[in-house]
């Protein structure tokens, strides 16, 4: 498995993992109560600082670990990497615009800063997923 890959295993479980957790913790607040009062700000931003401090760890872990290949990228490397940050980055602008018409329609907070990071997730994991597939299955470089 190139070193790039598992990389991208790294960002899908750490991005899933993180807003799991950040579902779980709101959900579990709000018990009865409708979502716009459960306090999610500070959940959201520690889930955020978490996903990022793991991954930065588990990528020196896996270079400490695995140090064949760390440093090195040939051109297909940066290829998968060019083709899954595109299509990871296409949710950026989804969510958005999301974000966007939320606040046009005066929408809750709540689901304004629950669209963006959404967006986030699913930019994180997407891109991700179609790196690893790349590299399982190859790809159309043009």
């Amino acid at each position: 498995m190139a070193f790039e890959e598992k990389r991208a295993w790294v960002m899908v479980l750490v991005a899933v993992a993180a807003y799991v957790c950040y579902v779980g913790v709101v959900l579990g607040r709000a018990g009865g109560a409708p979502l716009t009062e459960v306090p999610y700000a500070a959940t959201l931003l520690w889930t955020v600082g978490g996903a990022i401090g793991a991954s930065i760890v588990l990528n020196i872990v896996l270079s400490t670990v695995f140090p064949e290949g760390a440093n090195e990228k040939d051109q297909r490397d940066r290829e998968i990497h060019r083709l899954g940050e595109y299509i990871g980055q296409s949710f950026v602008v989804v969510g958005a615009v999301a974000a966007l018409g939320m606040a046009l329609a005066e929408w809750d907070p709540f689901w304004i800063a629950n669209a963006v990071y959404l967006g986030f997730t699913l930019s994180a994991v997407l891109g991700s997923v179609a790196k690893i597939i790349a590299y399982r299955r190859g790809f159309q470089s043009w």
